[in-house]
């Protein structure tokens, strides 16, 4: 494949750009592979692509129900950080903000990582101790993160209103180095990166049946045929449980929508990422100029991909009094995702009862943040059984009370 460059640019201006290749290919199924992922979104093109350049497994099919990246990958908000309390969190969430920086450069496609920096409000007393104590624990990650005064906040974020009269600003949790990047070009650099190696990613390939025999995985039925592997990596997000019961068993998980908005474009005027844990609300401004505002999950189960009036008013209501100017602008467009969630809010990632099966979900309302750190262990748990970046999330952490809570951290939408 082609390398992208600015000579290669110059090359195809010179030529009507008629040389360009196509950035995958689309390859009919073959009857066997040594691994099957199920889920073309982030995640598992991260875990294809890393089984690949760490491991040289290249004999890899990730089968798409629908097209590359149109789940909760092309859905989501673009919020970049780690800012994690528990160690096993902050560690995988680290692992993830370090190679997104890198990432262009290791995939040859602009994914637009931007580190502008992350602001979690402090808007209650309860919320100043508990960043003064997340931040003390990043310390001794290795995680560089501090806890900054309202002054502080106002000179990094001039258009916010710090005496809002119901939840003034105290202060905040800055992380310099986290940011944003380009969600559609992340999954389409690394669906680029394992066609280049030979990967075969195959879309509108609905995933019917999981077949297993002698309690170890054989394969699986799809809308194209039956499709043998060694080993079958699960990565469908909001759809992990009903995957999960075609294998057989059972995962603690949740599913339930998560919405967000973006206004009509306008010229700049905030440069990082804000985000409002106590009316649920967070903001920051696209490169087109939207202001790209999320909130809370709904409070009931649900598969809906489509917004609702109901978050509209709730969302926008509660950033109206700590960012006033948005009560200026009209809504662009409204959608949804479905996100799983689990008892604790953390991911899980690990081996299932079936041998052979792999299963990474859970993530959340945090997995667009994730996707890197969360497919360089997943791939490492696959091809050697055990990492350390995932030893920690495994579904044995349920049966022994053992939870990875991250409820104040991962428990809104951000």
């Amino acid at each position: 494949m082609k390398r992208y460059s600015a000579f290669a640019i110059a090359r195809e201006a010179l030529r009507n750009h008629m040389g360009w290749e196509r950035a995958w290919a689309s390859p009919e199924p073959k009857k066997k592979y040594d691994v099957i992922i199920i889920g073309a979104g982030g995640h598992g093109l991260a875990t294809a692509y890393y089984l690949g350049k760490n491991f040289g497994i290249t004999n890899v099919a990730v089968l798409e129900k629908g097209w590359l990246g149109g789940g909760n990958t092309g859905r989501n908000t673009t919020i970049i950080r780690s800012n994690y309390l528990q160690d096993p969190s902050a560690a995988i969430y680290e692992k993830a903000r370090s190679l997104y920086e890198t990432m262009s450069q290791d995939l040859n496609y602009n994914v637009m990582f931007s580190p502008r920096g992350v602001i979690m409000l402090a808007q209650t007393e309860h919320e100043v101790r508990g960043y003064k104590r997340t931040a003390q624990a990043n310390a001794l990650q290795g995680v560089t993160t501090e806890f900054i005064s309202p002054k502080r906040v106002k000179e990094i974020v001039p258009i916010i209103n710090l005496d809002g009269p119901r939840y003034p600003v105290l202060g905040g949790l800055w992380q310099a180095r986290g940011g944003t990047a380009r969600h559609d070009a992340v999954a389409w650099g690394y669906a680029r990166a394992c066609s280049d190696m030979g990967m075969h990613i195959i879309q509108k390939c609905e995933v019917t049946g999981i077949r297993s025999e002698g309690g170890k995985v054989k394969g699986v039925t799809t809308r194209r045929g039956d499709i043998d592997c060694d080993k079958l990596g699960m990565v469908v997000a909001g759809n992990a449980g009903h995957v999960a019961g075609m294998a057989g068993f059972r995962i603690p998980v949740e599913s339930v929508a998560l919405q967000a908005l973006v206004s009509e474009p306008i010229k700049p005027c905030m440069d990082c990422v804000v985000m409002a844990n106590t009316v649920h609300g967070y903001m920051s401004q696209s490169d087109k100029g939207e202001m790209v505002i999320g909130g809370g999950t709904d409070g009931f189960n649900n598969y809906t991909q489509r917004g609702s009036f109901h978050h509209i008013e709730e969302t926008v209501r509660a950033l109206i009094e700590t960012f006033p100017m948005v009560a200026r602008l009209k809504m662009l467009r409204q959608w949804g995702g479905i996100v799983d969630v689990t008892g604790d809010r953390s991911p899980i990632i690990g081996t299932t009862p079936v041998d052979g099966i792999f299963i990474n979900c859970g993530w959340g309302t945090g997995g667009f943040k994730a996707i890197p750190g969360s497919g360089w262990g997943f791939a490492e748990l696959m091809a050697k059984g055990h990492s350390p970046l995932t030893e920690a999330f495994g579904l044995n952490r349920f049966y022994e009370g053992r939870f990875i809570d991250e409820s104040v951290a991962a428990g809104v939408a951000h």
